[in-house]
């Protein structure tokens, strides 16, 4: 791999990437590699104190610019991965309306669907809960060049199914016995394994399941099981700091993402993942269209034969 616990050239360039006054960040040009100068503390006017009563957002001009030039480099990362059959595991891991979805959107909406995958599985079958536990998982793992994203993963079994009583204690003490072993193997056979836990606090997450309840479109992400979690806050933390002990190994460890403000969570998720793949700038040469061919002796059939999607938003 390259880069167990050490930064590669990426982290270098990355924190050099953010030049200059905030003022001018948007007017930079949007397809510039992340390879500038200064860095993100001094753009970003520093990260936020856990103890900050209110929470500072992160200018949204700024958010969307630094968000295009991020994006842009995942692009670039992309074809190299896809050229140097570079396989690549991500899991996002963290309390209910943590930001994890909205960060995996935008670290997936630019790339090439065909070699990035998001999996989401849901409550396993009778059969699967005959399996071996990680069985599930291990189908949908990267072959060469690809990457894949695990929204929530194997690691159900330390956090919801240990605290929700789904598994019993003595499941859960051979996971964490377990995990550590699988994930070395992993490793050890040249995939990356980048472990994210979103951590949100509790009166961030009570303003964003409200705003789900408030809204219409979104109230399809709070579920009962949800505020049964949040009944078992205390319950959830100390499964996740057994779960860190447990599980945080020098060849996958634990990165934590401070997810009060959700565009700062988004952006430094995005530039961390960019800073542990050690890609390089493999972006084929623009193609030039060459002029549009003649249609000869096409004529297109009438309209009157063809079915039309009625236009409710006329010209």
């Amino acid at each position: 791999m390259g880069n167990k616990g050490k930064a590669t050239k990426h982290d270098q360039a990355n924190d050099k990437a953010c030049s200059g006054r905030v003022s001018d960040v948007a007017s930079e040009s949007l397809g510039a590699s992340a390879k500038d100068v200064g860095t993100p503390s001094e753009r970003f006017g520093g990260l936020i104190d856990d103890h900050q009563p209110k929470i500072v957002r992160l200018n949204k001009k700024l958010y969307e610019a630094e968000l295009i030039r991020l994006q842009t480099d995942l692009v670039r990362m992309q074809y190299w991965i896809r050229e140097t059959g570079y396989r690549m595991i991500v899991l996002f891991e963290g309390r209910d309306a943590a930001g994890k979805g909205g960060t995996i959107k935008r670290l997936t909406e630019p790339l090439n669907p065909r070699g990035c995958r998001v999996v989401a599985l849901g409550t396993p079958t009778e059969r699967q809960k005959s399996q071996w536990y990680f069985q599930r998982y291990v189908e949908h793992f990267p072959a060469a060049g690809e990457i894949v994203v695990f929204d929530r993963s194997w690691y159900n079994r330390a956090g919801v199914e240990r605290v929700m009583g789904f598994c019993s204690p003595e499941q859960v003490e051979q996971f964490l016995d377990d995990a550590p072993q699988f994930e070395r193997m992993l490793v050890r056979s040249g995939v990356l394994v980048l472990k994210y836990w979103f951590s949100v606090s509790d009166t961030e997450q009570e303003a964003r399941f409200q705003s789900r309840i408030d809204d219409p479109t979104r109230r399809w992400k709070l579920s009962l099981m949800d505020l049964e979690a949040r009944n078992r806050w205390v319950d959830f933390s100390r499964a996740k700091d057994e779960m860190f002990t447990r599980t945080n190994i020098p060849e996958a460890p634990w990165f934590t993402v401070e997810a009060d403000d959700k565009r700062r969570a988004r952006l430094n998720c995005l530039r961390h993942i960019l800073s542990k793949v050690p890609w390089e700038d493999m972006t084929p040469p623009r193609i030039k269209l060459p002029p549009r061919p003649k249609k000869g002796d096409y004529a297109r059939p009438p309209i009157n034969e063809q079915f039309f999607v009625p236009n409710g938003y006329p010209y």
